[in-house]
């Protein structure tokens, strides 16, 4: 089944309501959010289902909330016989996402998962004070296009390509100031649109290393295992298998760019996958995976009815 990869979606797929028709149908899935609430020490799984939303979309909460609607479909679809380690040849996750591979791989512990990733989330926002720095995506430049206009915007200031999401989606991060040139400047370019977007922090530039320094502590006490088939890391946009190396990887992804175009194009080319399968909340990977790799099936597994569906897919 190594035509398979499962992906697991990053932050902005989380919503309110999210993983609550799992935990009504699924046993499963209940011991998933139980064991998350517990290790933070806190009902997560009530602002999951029921909100508010602004305190949901905090990082340190929607972080180890999407993680946990992730591996929950993991855990159902394990009960109905579909592994990872029997059905797919890779995982790979977007940002946190990785945490969730990773957890739904066997290297970490869903305890440690959830508790690393509430630590990165904290660390993420602390790294930067409110409103010092942004995100903007720049719609309809190619990357190099994207990497000019960062350059001549960041005028000694921090503007770093973050995420290269798809061709033609491309976002920056850095000094507030800085990211709003970028914005215009790249409507110069040719960008059919250039927004800010509605984070609380800059992600994945140079100005994110105070949480990286974080990660690097918090990842050093934490046990790891091989994962049961290799990720597909961020920054690499190559398979690892290594604990060592994931450890590494993951400290340099908080500063680091979000490789995916490189990461599905990788997957669907070298590693000989047709099949993506987003698993958790939202759909944002599968119209990814549509414009990256339109030859591959992407399909999102994120419900009831979707799980039902693919383990009927499977056993076809």
């Amino acid at each position: 089944m190594s035509n398979f990869a499962f992906t697991f979606p990053g932050q902005g797929s989380q919503a309110v309501g999210m993983g609550k028709d799992l935990a009504s149908a699924y046993p499963e899935a209940r011991a998933v959010f139980q064991e998350v609430d517990e290790a933070l020490g806190e009902r997560l799984s009530a602002t999951m289902f029921e909100g508010p939303e602004d305190i949901l979309r905090l990082t340190e909460n929607a972080q180890p909330a999407l993680m946990a609607v992730s591996v929950a479909v993991v855990r159902v679809l394990e009960a109905r016989g579909v592994s990872i380690k029997d059905h797919a040849g890779f995982v790979a996750g977007h940002s946190l996402g990785e945490y969730s591979a990773l957890c739904a791989a066997g290297t970490f512990s869903l305890t440690d998962a959830a508790r690393l990733l509430r630590t990165r989330g904290q660390a993420m926002q602390k790294a930067v004070p409110v409103g010092h720095g942004t995100m903007a995506a720049l719609l309809g430049l190619d990357l190099e296009t994207a990497r000019a206009v960062a350059a001549e915007a960041g005028q000694g200031e921090v503007c770093d390509v973050a995420n290269d999401n798809a061709p033609g989606q491309v976002v920056v991060s850095g000094a507030t100031a800085a990211v709003e040139r970028a914005v215009e400047i790249a409507k110069g370019r040719g960008a059919k649109r250039a927004l800010l977007l509605p984070v609380s922090a800059p992600f994945h530039c140079s100005l994110m290393q105070p949480a990286a320094d974080a990660m690097a502590a918090a990842l050093a006490e934490v046990q790891m295992q091989a994962p049961v088939v290799p990720l597909v890391a961020n920054v690499l946009a190559a398979p690892i298998s290594e604990p060592a190396e994931i450890r590494q990887r993951l400290v340099e992804q908080v500063t680091g760019v979000v490789r995916w175009t490189e990461s599905v194009t990788w997957l669907t080319t070298s590693g000989g996958v047709t099949n993506l399968v987003e698993l958790g909340t939202g759909k944002v990977l599968t119209g990814l995976a549509k414009r990256i790799a339109s030859d591959a099936s992407a399909q999102a597994v994120g419900s009831p009815a979707d799980i039902d569906a693919f383990v009927a897919q499977l056993n076809a």
